[in-house]
């Protein structure tokens, strides 16, 4: 045999034994293990398979797992292992620059080392090569291909050490500094909050490179942190010029002939019921008794769809924003202010545009006939909700009359909805009283009364209509609508709330919607003003998938509605828009149905927005929180323990629902160690236990303002008692 035909062969050997340790990449194997699959049977062919993976191990292509036996070393397994297979999905990035990839389709989350991202970022869409798995060890891959990167600009703090500037982000999802070469400042100093727009990432390169793009400010400062939340999730700071231009040019003054074209209302009583600080006044009620003993109650909607038309620069803006935000300390409105303050809102002594839904009550409250159409109003009087509550509760007050009645039927709404099978969710608002620079100097509850429940009876009322009316009419019921959804709850996530409720000894039956129903609302009833309210009424909520918009109706499982629809709050909301448009186009100009799959894109947008304007509230609540207590620092308060982790344990401040971690570094009474499956921490010790629900008294140790974050440290427990040491 020449020796060039030796040479081929020694490299055909060689790459069979690679392939084997490529079909079988976490399986260490010695040469007898690889001499039997490769049916070498004689002394000699053993001992070149030997020197083989002597040789492999040295180049550095197999690692000695343990003596003589070898794996394949982790760099090779892509080009000997089995074919990859591919899948695409979003990036959860975490701070420690490692990440989890969430599959588009169905399926187990992906870890991804931090060496193996390929530059990816959090919330990216990736494609992702799967490593082949190991046994009983989760899905591993490699991210290959950034499909379309989630976000280019970053909120964070500029720095500059050694002649070289960064930016670091405030998000934790963002690991990594952006560097900013010179000339890219754009007049940012050391220490301030910008905005930094990614430019580009050299392939050689440890950091993206990027470009300021605004100074905000100074760290700390309230306006500055409150356009870093609106800036950090995209959210636009002031209108475009074009849509001021348009805004600007709308008259306030409403043509005789549209009035003529409408029910006219003006001389009905109506009245609209709002938070005390309300500028824009989206609904109205009326009232009249009718020769017949019933109730005629009028829903009066802001009619935006007769002022903002399609096509228009408002339009445009308002559809990108979706919906209005509501900062602790500003709203952030989806229209311009002429619009949703004046033109459009509802206020008291002005004749008004409106869309209407028209119910003839019975002193049951059951809907006897409907009307749906344009009308136009005149507010007699504009109620802050405190003021009827206050009438509900024995006060005297102008209209009281009126006002009780439309309270009385909206009871009876409840409890009909109550009985058709709605959980009755309930979650608290925090409130704060800020100084005049919007510092807080108290904070409190928020508690919904009777007199929040009266508007939102009849508001779900009218919202139920409206898609009742569209879906069961042989006419409408193919035509594309958009339509509120709520899927039933997730399962994995019911078993744990099932679990975290029994350890706080209540039980829930599952067994049917119906006896799961009764169970949560039993269960709502049984936690009222007990220390685990809050815990259980929180996570109960989250067990439940999101609400969301869509052209494909499913119901609302929450609500126990078949249909259900988004029609109240054009103002400030743009689905509403949508659906007032949508009820315009069939039901009055009897035109034929729009295109589905737009509808359903504006759908997915709005759901979006939704989303983001509510993590965007809760960041600004969190910053508020951490505010004011940065002027409580070593004071005591009284809380609820709201979380276990590996970490520490979380504490919920009474009254001001302020969340902090105490670190098990600081519980210096003993070692504790999580019992996760039980909710709670125990002392190694002396067997203290610290569980979800439990009472405590903590101290403010620190607080950091930028990140948001809050440190305690544990006073007392009045639910444990010490062990002797064993």
């Amino acid at each position: 045999m020449s020796r060039k035909k030796n040479k081929n062969s020694l490299s055909t050997f060689v790459n069979t034994i690679l392939a084997i340790f490529g079909e079988h990449p976490f399986k260490p194997m010695n040469y007898k293990q690889i001499a039997k699959m490769m049916s070498v049977r004689d002394a000699a062919g053993k001992d070149v398979i030997h020197q083989i993976l002597v040789t492999l191990c040295n180049e550095g292509k197999l690692i000695e797992d343990r003596p003589y036996r070898y794996l394949l070393h982790p760099d090779f397994i892509r080009e000997y292992g089995p074919k990859p297979q591919y899948v695409v999905g979003t990036v959860d990035m975490k701070n420690t620059g490692k990440a989890y990839v969430i599959p588009d389709e169905e399926g187990e989350d992906i870890f991804i080392a931090a060496n193996n991202t390929g530059k990816a970022l959090h919330g990216d869409k990736v494609k992702v090569a799967m490593f082949p798995k190991r046994k009983s060890k989760k899905n591993e891959g490699e991210i290959i291909e950034i499909i379309e990167r989630a976000k280019t600009d970053f909120v964070g703090i500029f720095s500059i050490s050694h002649g070289y500037a960064f930016v670091v982000p405030d998000r934790s999802s963002m690991p990594l500094s952006i560097f900013i070469p010179r000339g890219s400042y754009k007049g940012a100093k050391d220490g301030q909050k910008v905005i930094v727009h990614l430019t580009e990432w050299p392939d050689n390169a440890k950091n993206p490179f990027g470009e300021i793009v605004k100074v905000l400010g100074n760290p700390g400062e309230n306006n500055v942190e409150m356009q870093s939340i609106l800036a950090e999730y995209e959210y636009p700071l002031e209108f475009p010029k074009a849509v001021e231009k348009e805004a600007k040019a709308i008259s306030e003054k409403i043509k005789s002939s549209e009035i003529k074209k409408r029910r006219d209302f003006r001389d009905v009583f109506t009245v609209t019921i709002d938070p005390h600080d309300a500028k824009d006044f989206d609904d109205a009620l009326s009232l009249q008794y009718l020769p017949n003993g019933n109730y005629e109650v009028g829903v009066h909607i802001a009619d935006v769809s007769h002022y903002v038309q399609p096509g228009s620069a408002i339009d445009a803006e308002a559809q990108e924003r979706g919906t209005s935000v509501y900062l602790v300390d500003r709203t952030i409105p989806m229209l311009p202010e002429k619009l949703c303050n004046m033109v459009c809102s509802l206020r008291p002594d002005e004749e008004k545009l409106a869309f209407s839904v028209v119910f003839e009550l019975d002193e049951n409250a059951n809907i006897v006939n409907k009307w749906i159409g344009k009308t136009v109003i005149k507010s007699n009087r504009r109620y802050a909700y405190e003021e009827v509550q206050e009438m509900i509760e024995g006060a005297d007050g102008d209209n009281k009359k009126e006002l009780m009645t439309l309270n009385d039927l909206a009871t009876k709404l409840r409890a009909i909805r109550m009985k058709e099978g709605c959980i009755n969710f309930h979650s608290e608002e925090v409130k704060f009283i800020l100084d005049e620079n919007g510092k807080p100097i108290d904070t409190y509850v928020k508690v919904q009364k009777e007199a929040n429940m009266l508007i939102e009876d009849f508001m779900l009322l009218a919202n139920k209509t409206i898609a009742e009316t569209m879906s069961k009419s042989n006419k409408y019921k193919d035509y594309t609508f958009v339509f509120r959804i709520h899927d039933e709850p997730n399962p994995e996530k019911l078993s744990n709330f099932i679990q975290l409720v029994s350890k706080l000894g209540y039980s829930m039956n599952i067994s049917s919607r119906e006896k799961l129903v009764k169970s949560y609302n039993a269960l709502f009833a049984a936690v009222e003003g007990k220390g685990e309210k809050n815990l259980v009424e929180t996570v109960a909520i989250r067990t439940m998938a999101k609400a969301v918009y869509s052209t494909t109706n499913i119901g609302h499982y929450g609500l126990a509605f078949p249909y259900y629809t988004h029609f109240t709050s054009p103002i400030r909301r743009y689905p509403d828009l949508m659906v007032h448009r949508l009820i315009e186009r069939y039901l009055i100009e009897n035109q034929p149905s729009v295109d589905k799959e737009e509808y359903e894109e504006l759908c997915l947008h709005a759901s979006e927005m939704e989303k983001r304007a509510a993590e965007m509230e809760r960041e600004s609540v969190k910053y508020k929180q951490a505010e004011y207590l940065q002027d409580h620092i070593g004071k005591t308060f009284d809380g609820l323990i709201s979380g276990v982790s590996k970490w520490g344990i979380y504490v919920e401040l009474k009254g001001s629902k302020c969340e902090g971690l105490i670190r098990y570094a600081d519980l210096n009474d003993d070692f504790y160690y999580l019992d996760d499956e039980n909710f709670r921490v125990i002392g190694q010790d002396y067997g203290n236990i610290y569980q979800l629900g439990d009472e405590v008294k903590v101290r403010v140790k620190s607080v950091n303002l930028i990140k948001k974050q809050l440190d305690f440290e544990m006073v007392g427990n009045t639910t444990i008692t010490k062990k002797k040491k064993r």
